[in-house]
């Protein structure tokens, strides 16, 4: 068991190419690092004009505290602003649409750990996009944003507006500007 972790992390080190076990992991200066690559959007996504919007529903126990409405409500909010946005025309059956997105918001499991110091952190509320090619039912694209943190309840739901405005922001990075 012992050599099987051996080889799996010399393997490792050596696909990547990176010295870290002699402590050379970030001894390049950025000026010398290789760019980032850019992998491409898959054209589904950039050429998709026609999208349903599937509700992936809400974790229980953030409505109506810490967020203010109902369980839909990332729903009826991510449905307006997309339909505003002009980039895609929403239909009402997925059987009418090029692309499905599947939007969801989920609660937070709890600390990762106790121990603060070691990196672990308190999980946020996240909305989860994902976007289907309608046919085949493949995720094309996923994108996802936390929910920010607050005290006071219009805060709670000011981070949640700014939540779904990201996330349609990072959609609309990804889909380009449509047809």
């Amino acid at each position: 068991m012992v050599s099987l972790r051996i080889a799996v992390v010399s393997f490792a080190l050596g696909v990547c190419g990176v010295g870290a076990a002699h402590g050379q992991f970030n001894a390049t200066p950025s000026s010398e690092r290789p760019a980032a690559v850019n992998a491409p959007v898959p054209a589904l996504l950039l050429q998709g004009h026609t999208v349903f919007l599937s509700n992936g529903g809400a974790d229980a126990g953030l409505f109506p505290h810490p967020f203010a409405g109902t369980q839909d409500r990332g729903y009826g909010s991510f449905y307006s602003a997309l339909a505003a946005s002009g980039r895609f025309q929403l239909v009402d059956s997925p059987a009418k649409a090029d692309l499905v997105f599947e939007l969801e918001l989920t609660a937070p499991n709890g600390p990762l750990s106790g121990n603060k110091v070691a990196g672990a952190s308190d999980p946020l509320p996240t909305f989860k996009l994902t976007v289907f090619d309608r046919p085949t039912h493949y995720v094309l694209w996923t994108v996802s944003q936390t929910i920010d943190p607050a005290n006071l309840q219009k805060t709670h739901d000011k981070n949640f507006d700014e939540a779904l405005t990201s996330l349609l922001q990072q959609l609309m990075l990804a889909a380009g500007p449509g047809k």
